[in-house]
């Protein structure tokens, strides 16, 4: 017999589907007008995961794996001239 969930969970379930929408609106328009590398940036410095700036930017989360990999290295090159 399927278990069905109680009200708590599937309005719990509610507000987790609504706060998603609530980041993805947000990183979308934090990323509008910006190029995918600097989109990919700002939203990693705003705490998002790899998959979900994908979904954001439309492209793929090897893409996003990519392109901050590289910003991370370019920082601490960066870094070590200064030093």
């Amino acid at each position: 017999m399927p278990r069905r969930d109680t009200p708590d969970i599937e309005l719990l379930k509610e507000i987790l589907d609504k706060l998603e929408l609530l980041v993805n609106l947000t990183a979308l328009q934090v990323a509008s007008e910006k190029s995918i590398t600097e989109g990919a940036r700002q939203l990693k410095m705003a705490g998002l995961d790899n998959q979900t700036i994908a979904g954001v930017l439309n492209t793929s989360v090897a893409t996003i794996r990519v392109v901050t990999s590289n910003l991370r290295i370019k920082r601490l090159k960066l870094g070590n001239r200064r030093a």
